[in-house]
C-alpha cells in the first residue's frame, strides 16, 4: 500500500487523532509500515521510496490537530506542508537531513514547538517573525545550511537555550542577543570567511555556559565577553585574532576573559568624547541660529528659522509686537509678515 493512502487512511480514524504516532519499518516485513505510539515519523528505508513528489500531503498533517512529535528526518522532502500551521500541540519537530530550502511561515502557528531541527537540509533564510511566535522554542538546531543571517526575530525567542547555527554562510548575528536571558549553548562556528565580527551584545548573555565561535573570521572579541561568568567553554581556533593576542589566547578561558574584563574596565576609565548636546544639534540643522547671520535663501536652509536674527528687544518692539496678538495667532494665516 502506498504511503500517501497509508496515511490519509490512517488519519481518517478519529480514535488516533487524539494520539501521537510514528511509523516505521520492520526488519522481519520491510515494506510494512508499522505504527509506534509517541511520535509521527517516516523513517529512511524502502518507505520513504513511496513519497508523493518529495512532499508530505496536506490533508495527512491537517488532520493530526493533536500531534506533539513529527519526525520526517533523511528524506528526499523539497518542503513542506503549510498545513503544518495546525500543529499548535506539536513541540518536537526533526526535518533534519532533506532537501528543504525555506521553512513555511505557517510554522509561526506551531506555538507549543520545544524543539525544532532542520539540520542538513539548503535553507537559506528562516521566516522573518520566527522569534515573535515560536515563545516557547527551547532549541534551535540549523547547522549545515545556507543561511546567510538570523531574522533579527530570533533574539525574542527568550526560552531558547541551545542556538547551533554552524556550518552556514552566515555575516553577522542579531544585534538584540541580550534578550536571549535563558541561552547556554551557543555555536556559531566554521561559517568561515563569512562572520568577521560578533555583536557587543553577545557579552550580555548571563546564562551562556557554552561559546563556539571557532573557524570564523573573527579579529576582535567584543570586551563585553569578560562579563560571561557563566562561561565553562569557549571554542576560538582558526580565527585572525588580534584581540585577545595569540599568547592570552594559549592560556585558555579564564585568561581571555580577564584579557577582556581588563580591556573593558580600562576603556571605562579613559576620558571620551563629550556628546554633543541638543543645542549643538539645533545649531548643526539650521534650527537655531545663535550669533551667526544666514542671508542665504531660505528654501536651501533646513529647520524653521526667521530670515534675520533680531534680538529679544527688538522683538519686543512695538514693530513687532503685532506678530504675536492672540488675533494674529488664531487667524487662517500660519506665517509672520512685518
Amino acid at each position: 500500500m502506498k504511503a500517501e493512502a497509508f496515511l490519509v487512511k490512517f488519519c481518517s480514524c478519529h480514535i488516533y487523532s487524539q494520539y501521537s504516532f510514528s511509523i516505521s519499518t520492520s526488519k522481519a516485513y520491510p515494506h510494512v509500515p508499522v505504527m509506534h505510539e509517541g511520535s509521527f515519523s517516516i523513517a529512511p528505508g524502502p518507505f520513504q521510496h513511496y513519497m508523493s513528489a518529495h512532499s508530505i500531503p496536506e490533508s495527512s498533517i491537517a488532520r493530526l490537530l493533536n500531534l506533539m512529535i513529527l519526525d520526517v528526518h533523511s528524506n528526499q522532502l523539497k518542503s513542506l506542508p503549510n498545513s503544518i500551521g495546525c500543529l499548535s500541540k506539536l513541540k518536537v519537530l526533526n526535518v533534519s537531513g532533506n532537501l528543504i530550502d525555506s521553512l513555511p511561515k505557517t510554522i509561526e502557528n506551531c506555538r507549543s514547538l520545544e524543539e525544532l531541527n532542520a539540520n542538513f537540509n539548503k535553507l537559506m533564510k528562516l521566516p522573518d517573525t520566527i522569534g515573535f511566535e515560536l515563545i516557547n522554542l527551547k532549541k534551535l538546531s540549523v547547522n549545515s545550511n545556507k543561511l546567510v543571517f538570523l531574522p533579527s526575530s530570533t533574539s525574542h525567542l527568550t526560552s531558547l537555550r541551545v542556538l547551533d547555527a554552524r556550518l552556514n554562510c552566515l555575516r553577522s548575528l542579531p544585534r538584540d542577543l541580550e534578550n536571549l536571558i535563558n541561552l547556554e549553548v551557543l555555536n556559531v562556528s566554521q561559517n568561515f570567511q563569512y562572520l568577521d565580527t560578533l555583536p557587543y551584545s553577545i557579552g550580555l548573555l548571563i546564562n551562556l555556559v557554552e561559546l563556539d565561535v571557532s573557524y570564523n573570521k573573527i579579529t576582535t572579541l567584543p570586551d563585553s565577553m569578560g562579563c560571561l561568568k557563566k562561561l565553562q567553554k569557549l571554542s576560538v581556533d582558526g580565527n585572525p585574532l588580534t584581540s585577545p593576542p595569540s599568547d592570552v589566547v594559549e592560556q585558555g578561558m579564564h585568561a581571555v576573559r580577564e584579557y577582556l574584563s581588563e580591556k573593558m574596565n580600562a576603556g571605562h576609565k579613559s576620558p571620551q568624547k563629550k556628546k554633543s548636546s541638543w543645542v549643538g544639534k539645533l545649531v548643526k540643522y539650521g534650527t537655531f541660529s545663535g550669533n551667526t547671520r544666514h542671508h542665504g535663501p531660505r528654501e536651501d536652509r533646513d529647520g524653521f528659522i526667521m530670515s534675520d536674527y533680531r534680538s529679544i528687544d527688538g522683538l519686543a518692539s512695538p514693530r513687532y509686537m503685532g506678530m504675536f496678538s492672540p488675533r494674529r495667532l488664531f487667524s487662517p494665516r500660519t506665517y509672520f509678515t512685518r
